[in-house]
């Protein structure tokens, strides 16, 4: 049938029938509308065009017309257009062309200037032309809206299945759908096992990364579903540990909406998926799946892995504990700005608040020498666990046993699954024609694979059964007396060499929630503790400082320090009454030094006839140069002893060191030099040890 409307100019470019559906299942099902579409060649041929100048562009199959961003053969159709090749444009519908007005009204604008007319089922449209134009804009516009309308009947009934949580979302590992359709745990209890063993090793250690080395180190994979949905095991990763923890499905809660489509950078590029914050979810419904972990676990265990994210100003997170002697690191703030502090080791250790010469290019707030800091913070939390001590210990100590049953558990199951690997690779290899050496041969050789490694796992199960103390057997009152006998060892355990610096953060964190400083006037730097449940306590460090003008109470300390040096009074003495008036050297926290009360009386021309030795000591007691002379042996080897800590003794408070004129000692000492022993003890507080050990 003619149209009025065609011209001979548009005659002599060529006619394209676009053909669109849009979805892969309607290009499959619905076949009689891709018919349809095909068959508008003839309606080409009726307009008075020739089969040799009529196109078919049908690369969009599949396709939704609701953005043109990867549709190719509509940006070639309209290419196309804007170089003057095409006259018509059929489509059985406009809305196969877009169902986007932002798309729609660009093409009739270039099809009206290229004067390109645009046809369907119900005529020939001239986008030229206003009435042309009217028309075809209604119907874009009417095709806008029926997207609208169709995707919002859609939604709204996912948003009425999924509120009372029976929408059909994809399952983690560890969860399965029986045939009528109810979740259930995996009937495979080495998945359900391992799957608990990573929540209760989180809770142990705390870290993403330490809960991937402890797995990898003992040889346990985990389960992971592939894209086909069946279940395999592979190495532990941190993002396959990471999705375990915060999948909140393992916790029994249906979820919708944990995350949201942002746009990318580059132009043209799929919008990218972002996680929302927990409080920002659409749709939660508890207790709807069997849970692996209750919901305030789950909550917990996503506080500790946002806190160990290290983003001190976007999300003001405190960061994993890491080695590193600051000990707080992560958990300093300023209280002069209120920002957060961070730790610099160069130059001495200290923290430093420079967040406003970061961003403002003003000066740095204030840095603090960190030593003396920690010292305090470190006794006041000491001090405020010491009545929980035992009840620590004790609790403790029933994590570790737990932990470690569930790593052995986990393990024999994982040497278990191997074994039936290794009997079905048997099994299959039985079965083959032994003439068939193409297939025999592959059998054979997977069935050895899997022989390596039930070896492996039964070497690893042995290794680790071998390294489990034989004192796990013994419970009850003995278990307890045990814990008993810790008592007061806490500060001990805490200064030990083998506790790390990490592990002294994770320790104090359990109960600190904050350190904020202030460096204060003079000598004083001021530290207030904040407790985990709000509790305060305030602190004030005494700080080292360069000189005895910058001590609070220096000019008054000078004063009376001269006096007494005016009456003749030795210097030891002099600094003995200064330090139980409460005043102290500059670069001694507590007392005053002779040394100190030497300085001062010279500088302001006050001698002494005679001063006592603070080396003075009594009969019963031997320094080190005696103790040399006594065995005949260099006084320097002593100290080389005492700074490799092969020989342990307690340093007076003058700062010397006095040995025991006892045979014993004497004869102790001998042996180390000889070395018939390996280390020697004479500290005063290790007074049931014998005083020596054998090499």
């Amino acid at each position: 049938m003619k149209s009025e409307l065609v011209k001979p100019t548009h005659l002599e470019r060529k006619a394209v029938v676009y053909v669109r559906q849009s979805t892969p299942h309607q290009v499959v099902s619905n076949q009689e509308s891709l018919r349809l579409q095909y068959a508008l060649r003839q309606r080409a041929r009726e307009l008075g065009w020739h089969d040799a100048d009529i196109d078919v562009i049908d690369v969009d199959l599949g396709l939704s017309a609701a953005s043109a961003a990867k549709r190719n053969g509509f940006k070639e159709l309209v290419g196309r257009v804007g170089l003057r090749e095409i006259g018509l444009i059929l489509s059985i519908d406009v809305t196969r062309l877009a169902r986007n007005c932002s798309d729609w009204y660009p093409l009739l604008d270039i099809c009206g200037l290229r004067g390109c007319l645009i046809a369907d089922r119900d005529g020939v449209y001239d986008p030229g032309s206003a009435n042309g134009r009217l028309l075809l804009g209604l119907k874009g516009t009417i095709s806008e809206l029926e997207l609208h309308t169709i995707r919002s009947r859609l939604t709204a009934g996912l948003l009425a299945k999924a509120e009372r949580g029976e929408l059909a979302l994809m399952l983690p590992v560890g969860l399965v759908r029986d045939p009528s359709g109810v979740v259930v745990k995996d009937p495979d209890l080495a998945v359900q096992q391992r799957l608990e063993l990573v929540f209760e090793t989180f809770l142990k250690f705390r870290t993403v990364a330490k809960v991937m080395r402890v797995l990898n180190d003992r040889g346990l994979a985990l389960p992971r579903c592939d894209r086909h949905g069946e279940l395999r095991w592979a190495r532990a990763t941190v993002s396959a540990v990471a999705a375990i923890l915060k999948n909140p499905a393992y916790a029994g809660a249906f979820v919708y909406g944990r995350t949201r489509l942002r746009a990318t950078a580059c132009e043209g590029g799929s919008p990218a998926k972002v996680a929302r914050p927990i409080d920002e979810w659409r749709i939660v419904v508890k207790d709807r799946y069997p849970p692996y972990i209750d919901w305030l676990t789950y909550e917990k265990i996503r506080d500790v892995v946002r806190d160990n994210r290290a983003e001190y100003m976007r999300i003001k997170t405190r960061g994993a504990p890491r080695n590193g002697e600051l000990l707080l690191h992560g958990i300093a703030w300023c209280g002069r700005c209120g920002h957060k502090m961070y730790v610099r080791y160069k130059g001495g250790g200290e923290y430093v608040c420079n967040h406003l010469r970061s961003h403002t290019g003003l000066p740095a707030c204030q840095h603090i020498r960190a030593s003396r800091v920690d010292a305090a913070v470190a006794d006041a939390f000491l001090t405020a666990l010491a009545p929980a001590e035992i009840d620590a210990l004790s609790r403790a100590r029933r994590a570790q046993q737990q932990v470690e049953k569930s790593l052995r558990s986990s393990a024999e199951r994982e040497l278990e699954r191997k074994r039936y690997a290794a009997a079905l690779a048997e099994r299959q290899f039985n079965r083959v024609d032994p003439d068939n050496r193409l297939v025999a041969s592959e059998l054979e050789r997977r069935w050895e694979a899997a022989l390596s490694e039930v070896r492996a796992a039964e070497e690893a199960l042995a290794r680790q059964a071998s390294a489990e103390p034989i004192t796990q057997m013994v419970l009850g009152k003995t278990l307890n007396s045990k814990v008993v006998a810790l008592s007061g060892r806490l500060p001990q355990i805490w200064t030990d060499d083998a506790t790390t610096d990490a592990h002294r953060k994770a320790l104090l964190r359990c109960l600190v929630e904050k350190v904020v400083l202030d460096r204060g006037k003079h000598d004083v730097a001021l530290v207030r503790i904040i407790w985990r449940g709000g509790a305060i306590t305030e602190l004030e460090v005494k700080m080292k400082v360069n000189s005895i003008a910058n001590l609070t109470r220096g000019e008054e300390m000078r004063a009376r320090l001269l006096d007494l040096a005016k009456t003749g009074m030795p210097d030891d003495e002099i600094a003995a009454i200064l330090s139980q008036e409460g005043h102290r050297s500059p670069n001694c926290a507590y007392k005053v030094l002779p040394i100190t009360v030497q300085r001062i009386r010279l500088s302001a021309g006050i001698k002494i006839a005679k001063q006592r030795s603070r080396w003075t000591h009594q009969a019963t007691s031997l320094s080190a140069t005696q103790l040399a002379a006594r065995l005949h042996i260099p006084v320097n080897w002593i100290y080389v002893q005492i700074r490799q800590k092969r020989l342990l003794i307690d340093r007076q408070p003058t700062g010397a060191y006095l040995f025991s004129n006892a045979p014993s000692v004497i004869n102790a000492v001998r042996d180390l030099r000889n070395h018939t022993i390996s280390h020697l003890d004479l500290r005063i507080s290790q007074p049931h040890q014998k005083g020596y050990q054998h090499a």
